[in-house]
């Protein structure tokens, strides 16, 4: 593998991490099993995600409509200290649904993800998956993958202050990129999505005012950037030591992610729940103790802001397969 500049020359890199490799999960995923075949055990939907979900959507609208004449200053701080925990919360119950982790039929968990979505403020569930499965199936190809990001992004930052920037903007960038680079043509689960999402949204401002519709976005924009629990959209993938690819957290806030953070494990067993993955380290932990990991979300945000050498091209990037070009 290489990359357009060594890391030791305090340089930030020009070009991405290039493998010459299959992505390291599915070889790992077949190894585990066969010298754990009980891991199997762990597999299919948490039976406590529909009531999870249920209540930290009920707590999110009614937050909103509390705060309907509050004024701006209340409106965003409660938005950054409580309303961003709820709502990154929920877009990870997104991703747990992602892989049909709530209900063993598919579309029963679509439509639990549009139900998730909706103080979220903005239609996002459907398209989500089937981009996220991708980059599960793809992870790191050129041109599919799309979590990486792209090369406008990668050349504009250069320093601390445009990847501070880029951090507190990267929810956009995360939502918008694959609309730009890959886009897909919206089926009927797109459009019911935005009818939903639409129908919330114009409801609240009826009945309660812009300001409870303002909360919403507010929570969703500051929870995807200069924030504790948007750390896991550097820690998961940013390549930090050229050797590997994927890392996880063993912090605690898996408590309000749904143990994204482990996201080695998830990566090798995408069919079993945040709640159980914890398991696989258990049953399996040579295969994860040796892996770097991290403590601290925080840390790795300010790890990603300070450290010169890394940056948005700090990511391991593969040709697409022959078998599927």
């Amino acid at each position: 593998m290489g990359a357009g500049m060594e890391a030791d020359e305090g340089v930030m890199a020009t070009d991405f991490f290039w493998s010459y490799t299959d992505e390291p999960h599915a070889s790992r995923r077949r190894e585990i099993l066969s010298k754990y075949p009980q891991i199997k055990e762990l597999f299919g939907p948490d039976p406590l995600a529909f009531l999870k979900i249920a209540v930290v959507v009920s707590l999110q609208l009614w937050t909103a409509t509390f705060l309907r004449d509050a004024s701006w200053l209340k409106l965003l701080t409660v938005a950054y200290f409580f309303g961003s925990f709820l709502n990154h919360n929920l877009f990870l119950a997104i991703h747990e649904l992602s892989h049909n982790l709530a209900f063993a039929t598919p579309s029963l968990n679509r439509w639990l993800g549009i139900f998730a979505n909706l103080p979220i403020g903005v239609p996002m569930s459907i398209t989500f998956q089937k981009y996220h499965l991708e980059h599960h199936r793809f992870q790191g190809v050129d041109g599919i993958d799309m979590d990486i990001p792209s090369q406008a992004e990668a050349h504009a930052v250069k320093n601390a202050i445009s990847k501070s920037v880029w951090v507190v903007l990267q929810l956009f960038f995360y939502a918008l990129r694959p609309l730009f680079l890959k886009p897909k043509p919206p089926g009927l689960w797109e459009f019911t999505n935005l009818a939903v999402q639409v129908a919330l949204d114009a409801g609240l401002v009826y009945l309660y005012g812009w300001k409870s519709l303002a909360y919403l976005i507010l929570s969703t924009f500051v929870g995807g950037g200069m924030h504790p629990m948007a750390g896991h959209f550097i820690s998961e993938h940013y390549v930090f030591s050229p050797d590997q690819e994927t890392y996880s957290y063993y912090g605690p806030l898996n408590l309000m992610t749904w143990h994204v953070g482990y996201h080695n494990e998830h990566h090798d067993f995408p069919r079993i729940p945040g709640t159980r993955l914890h398991k696989v380290k258990e049953i399996a932990p040579e295969y994860y103790d040796s892996l770097r990991s991290y403590r601290s979300w925080s840390q790795v945000i300010y790890m990603y802001i300070m450290d010169q050498t890394v940056g948005p091209f700090s990511r391991m990037k593969r040709k697409v397969p022959k078998k599927d070009s």
